[in-house]
């Protein structure tokens, strides 16, 4: 496999790529909550969007969009989801696509658009209109990080992440943008991710690497066990590295792919490192399982169970709670198989607390900002892991006010 090198700069670490961020006006304070991407060539795209029922009005338009299999631009908007605003809210995304598109000077139709915030409140188009010119002035190769603000909402911190691989002799990047710390947990994307790569990749592997590099890293993270209107996942490739053209069942395209998987995964932590109000990321892992389906059953459940996630909050090794977490799971589970341990530390053999285990270090362990849980189901072979944080008062009083 080759060696991947980790780049600064994002997704505009991307030869070809440019991107900025600006203040419309959508947000309160004069923060930045206007962002785009833009390709200076046609690029491949891949996407994966939300599978929840209630979908924004961006994410109809973008689905639309994507179908093509070609893109050059991406406008993302934060502050107001536009989601649940009828046939306004439609008739505004795509006015976003129209006037980026005009401006950038390519078809509506290449222009992917994105909305996070709050739902049921239709975008402030007059403020986007006045607006969008200044951004497509903005775009620049060292904007990405300008881009990566512009879409946070309550997240704390920008997430980036950029890497460079050599396929057959060629330098190729990678790099990406994401968001998304509440209403996280996506089962098909998450909240905002958007990646772009110089290689030449052609449209049914790019798509096929993509879902499953999502389904690989931010399919398996998990704030709150809520699932957003608005998620949105998109790959631009712009060929501009000039690889040979990277075709299913080659090495290079699985270099690829682990390329691309190592960008999402580590923006998948950083999404919940930042998860709202979190003090530790912790990383469930179920192996001895009857199947992969029922270790991802039963690490989704410890990983999203309210009480597990205010026990890591509160430093208490309640490992009764962790018990019923997978007891009350899908998966198939014989409780005098279970075993438990906190990092190295077992906790629990044969579903009953271990003698002599030591409850001082395993509190030891739960003070620290990072650490795994181990389920060991005793039934089989299979393994699989969701990252997750712990619930705190402070996630609470988060979205106690979100909407004031």
């Amino acid at each position: 496999m080759a060696e991947l090198e980790w780049l600064d700069g994002g997704i505009t670490a991307v030869p070809g790529i440019l991107a900025g961020g600006v203040a419309a006006g959508i947000k309160p304070g004069g923060k930045k909550d206007l962002a785009l991407v833009y390709s200076s060539t046609p690029a491949r795209v891949a996407a994966v969007f939300t599978s929840n029922q209630v979908k924004g009005a961006a994410v109809v338009v973008s689905m639309e969009h994507a179908r093509s299999g070609t893109a050059q631009a991406i406008l993302a908007s934060s502050g107001c989801s536009n989601v649940c605003t009828g046939e306004r809210g439609l008739r505004d995304a795509r006015e976003m696509a129209r006037l980026a598109g005009e401006l950038l000077r390519v078809p509506a139709a290449q222009v992917l658009v994105a909305s996070t915030g709050v739902i049921g409140v239709p975008l402030p188009m007059d403020r986007i209109r006045a607006a969008l010119p200044k951004l497509v002035k903005a775009l620049s190769p060292q904007g990405g990080r300008a881009a990566a603000e512009a879409i946070l909402t309550t997240d704390t911190r920008t997430k980036e992440a950029a890497l460079r691989v050599e396929l057959g002799g060629r330098p190729v990047t990678i790099g990406g943008i994401a968001k998304g710390v509440g209403m996280l947990e996506p089962h098909l994307a998450t909240m905002f991710c958007f990646v772009a790569t110089d290689a030449v990749v052609a449209r049914a592997p790019l798509a096929a690497v993509t879902r499953r590099a999502v389904e690989r890293t931010l399919n398996r993270i998990t704030v709150d066990a809520d699932q957003s209107t608005s998620d949105t996942v998109a790959v631009l490739a712009n060929g501009l590295a000039e690889n040979r053209p990277l075709a299913a069942g080659g090495s290079g395209l699985r270099q690829f792919a682990a390329g691309l998987e190592a960008v999402m995964g580590r923006l998948a932590r950083m999404l919940v490192s930042d998860g709202e109000g979190a003090t530790k990321l912790v990383a469930i892992t179920v192996r001895g399982a009857a199947s992969r389906k029922d270790a991802l059953a039963a690490a989704r459940s410890v990983a999203n169970s309210p009480l597990v996630k205010t026990a890591i909050n509160g430093q208490d090794p309640n490992w009764g709670r962790i018990m019923m977490a997978l007891g009350k799971s899908a998966a198939r589970v014989e409780q005098d198989k279970v075993s438990i341990a906190f990092d190295d530390e077992r906790l629990v053999e044969r579903g009953m607390l271990r003698e002599g285990a030591r409850l001082d270090r395993l509190r030891e362990i739960m003070a620290r900002p990072e650490y795994a849980i181990t389920v060991d189901l005793g039934l089989g072979r299979s393994e699989e892991r969701v990252l997750t944080c712990d619930l705190s008062e402070e996630y609470v009083r988060i979205n106690g006010k979100y909407t004031t």
